[in-house]
């Protein structure tokens, strides 16, 4: 099965969406992330039946079974997270000052590629530990 990327930003209200095979489409919900998950599904079955009735071209990768894998940007994933993750936690498992999370958050500063693999590598990390916890 093939991963299909979407690129998830954060709007005022909500969150947009687009994928790097599909020029010009975009998707943008004043809602929730599982809003946008929802729209974008739909959106891309529209998109390829409507390619189909028109004989028009489109990626082969969406006749065969694939998965949508959402990338977010780091501005994106901290606001995404923010209810579930205070700064403080956040700084323990990163390593990354609470002032400059909050920067990152907000959009005032956007981390350098070392940083924001290190905020996703701590997520992925304590994720991993998560799973390997039993009761």
């Amino acid at each position: 099965m093939e991963k299909v990327i979407i690129r998830v930003g954060k709007t005022a209200d909500g969150y947009c969406a687009d994928c790097a095979l599909l020029p010009g489409w975009i998707v943008s919900v004043n809602g929730n992330f599982g809003e946008l998950q929802t729209e974008v599904k739909e959106s891309i079955d529209f998109y390829i039946e409507c390619a189909k009735d028109d004989n028009d071209e489109y990626p082969a990768v969406f006749d065969a079974d694939y998965e949508l894998s959402y990338q977010f940007d780091v501005e994106t994933l901290l606001y995404y997270y923010q209810r579930i993750f205070t700064k403080a936690a956040l700084e323990h498992i990163t390593g990354i000052n609470q002032r400059q999370l909050s920067h990152y958050a907000c959009g005032r500063s956007k981390p350098r590629k070392e940083q924001a693999e290190k905020i996703v590598n701590a997520l992925h990390a304590l994720g991993n530990e998560l799973i390997s916890v039993s009761v």
